[in-house]
């Protein structure tokens, strides 16, 4: 059984029903609507460069012949009983559970982020009525001081809001309102992103388009009256339209089972994607606790590695692949170019080339049209390749071919 038809829980239904004998497995999926979004889409939708209808589909259309869909909102997970229950009363039983819920912005979290002017002047992109909400926003915005803020880490695709900015100081540029506009990132962190050779040259991009940052931000609440964010240490950020990543956490359901942390990630093994609590449960995409980026790439490596462990599991040999926390990351950087991270647990973000040792066609930490084609065209990849469980032809372990470490580079 798998919980949640999202980026990681279709993949694996599609590529196990296919890997698994019928006679021997049967697997079901269950997920609160029929609803399936390509998530990379809201960062477009509030800019117009992509349509609504190109970012949602039916999850029925999605699931291959064989996987049964279970429409309903999750309950509780009872590891022991091995049954999951549903808030409309249905009980399912399993025996190997994956969880694959994701994470979830959580406005509620903070103080005055949610009121009157939410999906307003305080807008959001991380879900579908988020952007477009934000996009009628933007067409309305006649200049001033536009904030784009990230309220905690770890947030899913944690260079969105980055690329958002980017898009930003594009799109005003375009209508002729740049120069009328004051642009500020507001995050957490001590510096543009989480790894230190990405935030540098990051931060150059952010310098370079006149961006102003705000550091070690921790808000404490929105004051939507008057139009600031306030921070536990008393700094005040006033907007006239404010972008916010609100705080992500997991599901609820997974607080209260008793299988999550204070974020509702739930504990497993880095490399094998296994609870580190229930040998019966596994946990993909963003509703695990592993240290690394909560992207769609890193879904889709682990995907692939789990999909050659649970083979092996479900044969009761031991699992001998290993998920090393490989995953790229497209940045938006604004006048049709963009840059590509490519990384793993151990290994910072390089310079080099991608797929292909000195081909590419992408180039890597480096603004180039080729990447900005390249995350234009993953949509159709995503749909007719990546969620059937067809191979990419992308390895899911990182590759040091043809790339330089960008320490050595400088």
């Amino acid at each position: 059984m798998v919980l949640g038809a999202g980026t990681a829980g279709t993949m694996v239904v599609n590529k196990l029903r296919h890997r698994l004998p019928t006679t021997e497995w049967r697997i079901t999926v269950v997920d609160r609507d029929d609803a399936h979004d390509y998530q990379p889409g809201y960062l477009f939708l509030p800019f117009g460069l992509i349509e609504p209808d190109q970012v949602r589909r039916s999850r029925h259309a999605l699931i291959t012949e064989g996987v049964e869909l279970v429409l309903g909102d999750v309950d509780r997970v009872d590891p022991t009983a091995r049954e999951v229950s549903l808030l409309d009363g249905r009980t399912l039983r399993y025996d190997e559970l994956v969880i694959a819920t994701g994470t979830t912005p959580r406005p509620d979290q903070t103080p005055g982020m949610l009121g009157p002017e939410w999906h307003r002047s305080v807008g959001e992109f991380y879900t579908y009525e988020g952007a477009l909400a934000l996009r009628e926003s933007l067409a309305a915005f006649s200049g001033g001081r536009l904030v784009v803020h990230v309220t905690e880490m770890p947030i899913k695709c944690p260079v969105a809001p980055l690329e958002f900015t980017f898009l930003a100081d594009d799109f005003l540029g375009r209508r002729g309102l740049r120069d009328r506009t004051e642009i500020v990132f507001v995050t957490p962190l001590d510096g543009a992103f989480t790894k230190p050779v990405a935030s540098r040259e990051l931060g150059h991009l952010l310098a370079d388009k006149r961006i102003t940052v705000e550091t070690d931000f921790l808000v404490e609440h929105v004051d939507q009256e008057r139009r600031v964010l306030v921070s536990y240490d008393e700094r005040e950020v006033p907007y006239d339209q404010l972008v916010t990543v609100p705080l992500n956490m997991g599901a609820d359901f997974v607080a209260r089972s008793g299988l999550g942390d204070e974020l509702n990630y739930v504990p497993v093994d880095k490399h094998t994607s296994q609870s580190t609590e229930h040998p019966s449960i596994f946990v993909l995409g963003d509703a695990s606790n592993i240290p690394t980026s909560k992207a769609g790439s890193v879904a889709h490596f682990s995907v692939e590695v789990f999909a050659e462990n649970f083979v092996e599991h479900a044969r009761g040999q031991a699992m001998t692949h290993s998920f090393d926390g490989h995953a790229n990351c497209f940045v938006e950087s604004g006048g049709g170019k963009a840059m590509l991270l490519d990384f793993n647990y151990d290994t910072e973000p390089l310079t080099g080339t991608f797929p292909l040792p000195r081909l590419g066609p992408m180039t890597l930490l480096k603004e180039s049209r080729a990447n900005h084609l390249g995350k234009l065209a993953f949509r159709h990849l995503y749909w007719n390749l990546l969620l059937p469980g067809r191979p990419l032809g992308l390895p899911a372990q990182m590759s040091m071919a043809g790339k330089v470490p960008a320490a050595v580079s400088a």
